[in-house]
């Protein structure tokens, strides 16, 4: 059965109802929006390119994509138990890792993208 359009705008809503969740109650989402708007104004001061914006952009959409995943995965675990429990701490270090991951691969995108401009600003 397909979906009406009010049920897709439902949708939207509720996405973006997680992203100001996930902006307003995790911290490391905090770090994430500043590099985000750093990467963002750094990009556009040195003139990157089309495909360096897409590398950028893939990169930052990568670490949101890994930050809100992460998110959702250490809220149910503590909706299942607020103990201390082996397998439920195992899945949460795995979904920080994922995170870390995406962080340290955007990292390596951003020196790729950014270090010949800034060492072409240097020569000049």
């Amino acid at each position: 059965m397909p979906l009406h359009w009010s049920q897709r705008a439902a949708s939207f809503r509720h996405a973006w109802r997680g992203i100001l969740h996930l902006v307003r109650t995790q911290p490391n989402a905090w770090i994430h929006l500043a590099a985000t708007l750093a990467v963002i104004a750094s990009g556009w001061l040195l003139h990157v390119r089309r495909g360096e914006w897409l590398a950028l952009i893939l990169a930052i959409g990568l670490v949101w994509t890994a930050e809100a995943l992460n998110t959702a995965l250490e809220a149910l675990a503590d909706e299942i138990s607020r103990e201390h429990r082996h397998g439920l701490g195992r899945a949460k270090d795995a979904g920080a890792a994922g995170v870390l991951l995406a962080s340290i691969a955007a990292a390596i995108v951003g020196f790729a993208v950014f270090l010949p401009h800034l060492l072409a600003l240097v020569e000049r």
